[in-house]
């Protein structure tokens, strides 16, 4: 089989850079917005359709498990017969699964459009790690998967702003509107992005043999250590995502746009982390220094929620919790992508996977009994869970070069 080999320079010309930065930006950003901007409209939901917050959540589950299924299909389809391909059918199928879900009758239809949203939504989330790796490495990928994870830390802070005004507005219905002509403006712009895998880097193999890169991924140590490390980190994310609608809305009493403007605050200091974390040397301290800061910040904040239930510590116990996981993302996703830039497709499809097979088991759990209590528990296990795959990810080589 013939695999894509390493390019060491940019093949973009330097003109299109940021041009390139800033589609890849709006394509990874499509995977947030597609669960971060409806999270607003979950008690209206509840309402609409005369479901329990656990049932509601559900939307949130299908549409990771949409988000997995699609990277776990396309990544080595894109490493088969190309990068933006892939994109385009992705992207257009999430076209008519948005528009499709504006006329849910029932919760339930409206749970199996969120399914293929997710599938749509994927090549755009999984692409956005992908065609990077496929023009950078080694320190030149951490840079701009840092710079690109900054400037996309916009994408989980405006989303609930864009979600809570749109659902005041215009009701539950107007976010999957926007989400669609979002995506088309995408679709717009890709004729203008050039194809990231040439056809002399594409496998060469039958198209079934494409899906065999998976094998030497899953028993790469280093490889899935940083992709268990991300998926923990990923599915704390989640959680807090999946429970904030009914504890900030539901509990504190704040409107769609008041929780939109507050969780988008809160989503700037993990912009700000995601910035600062190739200036650590060596690069993987910065994940360790992520953990610390989240273990310290879940246990006072599983604490608060127990017990004080006060929303300024909620606040302040937040903002630590996603400066520390800004810290993890920068750090994970970039030494996963570097060790499997190979095979860059099913690297990329392995750890948006990870993420969301974590976010689909946790988002139904936060929701079930006393929120504040079931989130408590849930932050606490999925935290315990993660440090001890940070004490690996630890243990392993630091050189980001000679990732160990």
């Amino acid at each position: 089989m013939k695999q894509p080999s390493p390019n060491t320079q940019p093949s973009t010309p330097e003109r299109h850079v940021w041009f390139f930065i800033t589609f890849v930006v709006l394509i990874s950003a499509l995977g947030s917005f597609v669960n971060d901007m409806f999270t607003p409209a979950l008690p209206a939901m509840c309402r609409f359709f005369h479901c329990t917050v656990s049932t509601a959540q559900l939307g949130l589950t299908t549409g990771m498990i949409g988000l997995a299924i699609g990277q776990l299909f396309l990544g080595p389809i894109s490493d088969h017969i190309g990068r933006k391909p892939v994109l385009i059918g992705g992207v257009s199928f999430f076209v008519i699964a948005s528009v499709v879900s504006v006329f849910s009758p029932t919760i339930s239809f409206f749970v199996w459009c969120r399914l293929f949203q997710g599938i749509g939504a994927s090549a755009g989330y999984f692409l956005g790690r992908t065609m990077p790796a496929d023009l950078y490495s080694g320190q030149q990928l951490a840079k701009i998967m840092a710079l690109i994870g900054a400037i996309n830390g916009l994408a989980p802070a405006s989303a609930p702003v864009f979600g809570g005004i749109t659902a005041d507005h215009f009701g539950w219905k107007g976010i999957f509107v926007f989400l669609a002509i979002f995506a088309v403006v995408i679709l717009l712009l890709s004729p203008f992005v050039k194809e990231t895998l040439p056809k002399a880097r594409r496998t060469t193999t039958s198209f079934l043999k494409t899906f065999d890169g998976y094998k030497n991924l899953l028993v790469n140590k280093a490889f899935m250590i940083h992709v268990t490390y991300k998926g923990l980190s990923l599915g704390l994310l989640f959680a807090y995502l999946s429970a904030a609608p009914f504890i900030l809305q539901t509990h504190y009493g704040f409107s769609q746009t008041s929780y939109g403007l507050i969780i988008g605050f809160n989503a700037l200091f993990l912009m700000v982390a995601s910035m600062l974390a190739p200036k650590f040397r060596p690069f993987k301290k910065a994940a360790w220094l992520g953990a610390i800061l989240i273990t310290v910040g879940v246990g006072a904040q599983a604490c608060a929620l127990w017990l004080v239930k006060s929303i300024w510590l909620f606040e302040i116990f937040m903002i630590l919790i996603l400066f520390g996981l800004g810290f993890v993302f920068t750090v994970t996703n970039t030494l996963s992508m570097n060790e499997g830039r190979n095979q860059a497709g099913e690297a990329s499809s392995i750890l948006g996977i990870a993420g969301y097979i974590f976010g689909a088991i946790v988002s139904p759990l936060v929701g079930i009994g006393d929120v504040l209590h079931s989130t408590a528990i849930t932050f606490v296990i999925v935290t315990i869970l993660m440090l001890i795959v940070a004490i690996a990810s630890r243990r392993l080589a630091p050189d980001l070069n000679n990732p160990g």
